[in-house]
């Protein structure tokens, strides 16, 4: 396996990376209807307005790999996600993995998609959460409350539901940080970026602990400047 992350070129590219993402921060929060939303939902989207540090912002890379166009790569050791675009480039996406004892590695594939989905915390979460004084529901309606966010892609092993998703937060701020049971958790806006380009059967390679994942070459060479500054 070959993993190498390439260093920004100076502050030139902080500046064009500032400039870039500027307007990223999206009314995610805000598009729910004015009805549905309470005063907790009011807290929720005030908190939402914290951001990771920049260098988990989205950014468009040059990326070394033979994996095919839309596969996803997910760095749990850097805290960073790629979606695969071909000759040599990617989205990096910055992401919260797993918490000590909880982090994971393979191949799995997007199996199902959702647009504001409802969460079930499984029964062993339920136990466990007991236990430490936090009583979780058996299930909650998709909203800006959520933990799951905007969006979610759910990872099945063959035929199989892995229990694992990439699904959106309402902690952005956890970007870059081991916080998760398992998931790979991004920014609403960023799920949303990456739910419109990931299809259904898209290969997701989790690079974790155990290297069940095998044999994965990548490397990441930096901010594709060009594309920053021009699109594409």
């Amino acid at each position: 396996m070959t993993t190498k992350i390439g260093r920004w070129a100076g502050a030139a590219l902080s500046v064009v990376l500032l400039t870039s993402t500027a307007g990223v921060a999206s009314a995610t929060m805000m598009e729910r209807p004015a009805a549905t939303i309470g005063q907790s939902d009011v807290t929720t989207i005030a908190a939402s307005q914290r951001k990771p540090a920049r260098e988990f912002w989205r950014t468009k890379v040059r990326l070394r790999t033979d994996e095919a166009p839309g596969t996803i790569i997910v760095d749990t050791n850097h805290k960073y996600l790629y979606y695969v675009e071909g000759n040599n480039k990617a989205t990096r996406y910055g992401i919260g993995v797993g918490r000590e004892g909880f982090g994971w590695s393979g191949v799995v594939k997007v199996q199902r998609k959702a647009e504001w989905p409802g969460w079930t915390p499984p029964a062993e979460m339920i136990v466990r959460e007991r236990k430490n004084g936090h009583i979780l529901p058996a299930y909650m309606e998709g909203g800006v409350n959520n933990p799951l966010g905007a969006r979610a892609l759910y990872l099945y092993k063959g035929r199989n539901d892995s229990g694992f998703r990439i699904h959106g937060t309402n902690q952005p701020w956890t970007i870059g940080q081991n916080m998760s049971s398992g998931c790979i958790r991004m920014m609403n806006q960023d799920v949303e970026h990456l739910y419109d380009r990931a299809s259904i059967g898209a290969k997701v390679i989790v690079v974790g602990p155990g290297n069940k994942q095998g044999e994965v070459s990548y490397d990441d060479r930096g901010i594709d400047l060009l594309r920053t500054i021009f699109g594409g």
